[in-house]
């Protein structure tokens, strides 16, 4: 969107679509519920790889030889149920996507909302081939990538169904500009989070998850030694069936990455939304905003934390990603 000012000179302000009105309002129910189904698809994605059922179906787009739609129920079964699922839900988000982009062409009355419909549906499309290519060339980089544009799949889909609610139209009459250091510090945030979450998902589909399996401390020290005669020591205690493959010095730097980028994207949120109160003051909307960004924050903190100490429990390392999504929507809005 274009960066425009009011007001005072010195503040940075979104120039806002224009409001829908309330003959567009179910097309405005309709965007939410395509937002929160995209949010529940990535939570079953991240089910997939905490079950580590990624290649439970190893063919597509059929599933065991069948047409996809039609692979009998009674074969839903261990890593195949989540997979197959998420394959289901998959092609349903799309199918969503498809009717919202054309429902958007008919009836926005902006044609950048217009383009953002557009641009959701090329996205889930190659986000489907991606999901596919993942399987059928079997590489873990292809599935970072497909985790990555899922995160920025579910920040256009809540940007559009922001954008045409009737909420938008009242915010964007009242709402205060955001100075340029603020706006500067919650962008900074925001994408420090985006970082951190495709560290995960490299973590994840590099099964490094329980490449250290303590917390705080690893393996009793801020950051483990990964010499040969460690590893081997470690390897060698290791009795965990989900285990892939022996621990290796990458996995171990790359889940260590993961937990001190996560103390700098928690500094880094906390003095967004500190500074963003005391400017705005504690009953304004960014002000609210702010507060439930940090403290979406403390709890995904803790559900990574909780993660290691339950063994990677699969409820607990899904609700860590779908949390991390959610920091990621409100960094966005935290900095309107």
């Amino acid at each position: 969107m274009n960066q425009g000012r009011r007001g005072n000179t010195s503040a940075v302000h979104f120039e806002p679509m224009p409001a829908f009105d309330a003959s567009r309002s179910w097309l405005s129910r309709y965007a939410a519920l395509c937002a929160v189904a995209t949010l529940g698809l990535i939570a079953l994605g991240g089910l997939v790889t905490s079950h580590g059922a990624g290649m439970a179906v190893p063919d597509w787009p059929t599933t065991y030889g069948y047409n996809m739609f039609l692979f009998p129920v009674s074969q839903w079964v261990g890593g195949i149920f989540y997979e197959h699922t998420h394959r289901l839900y998959a092609s349903a988000v799309g199918l969503l996507t498809v009717i919202l982009a054309v429902w958007l062409h008919l009836r926005a009355p902006d044609r950048r909302v217009v383009a953002l419909g557009w641009a959701a549906l090329v996205l889930v499309i190659v986000q489907g081939v991606l999901g596919g290519l993942r399987v059928s060339l079997m590489k873990d980089s292809i599935g970072v990538l497909h985790a990555a544009l899922a995160q920025a799949f579910f920040l256009l889909l809540t940007l559009i169904a922001v954008l045409t609610s009737a909420w938008w139209g009242r915010w964007r009459k009242d709402a205060p500009a955001v100075p340029p250091v603020l706006f500067r510090w919650a962008l900074l945030a925001t994408a420090l989070i985006f970082v951190q979450l495709m560290v995960g998902a490299t973590m994840r589909h590099q099964h490094a998850g329980l490449a250290v399996p303590d917390f705080p401390l690893a393996y009793g020290r801020f950051w483990p030694p990964t010499d040969e005669g460690f590893l081997q020591a470690v390897n060698a205690r290791r009795t965990d069936p989900r285990d892939f493959a022996p621990i290796t010095a990458f996995q171990v730097h790359l889940h260590m990455a993961h937990r001190w980028l996560g103390i700098a994207v928690a500094a880094g949120v906390a003095a967004a939304a500190w500074r963003l109160r005391r400017s705005f003051g504690p009953g304004s909307i960014p002000s609210r905003l702010a507060v439930l960004w940090a403290g979406g924050m403390g709890l995904q903190i803790l559900l990574g934390a909780a993660t290691v100490w339950s063994n990677k429990a699969a409820d607990l390392a899904t609700a860590h990603v779908v949390v991390g999504a959610g920091c990621l929507v409100l960094g966005r809005w935290a900095r309107s």
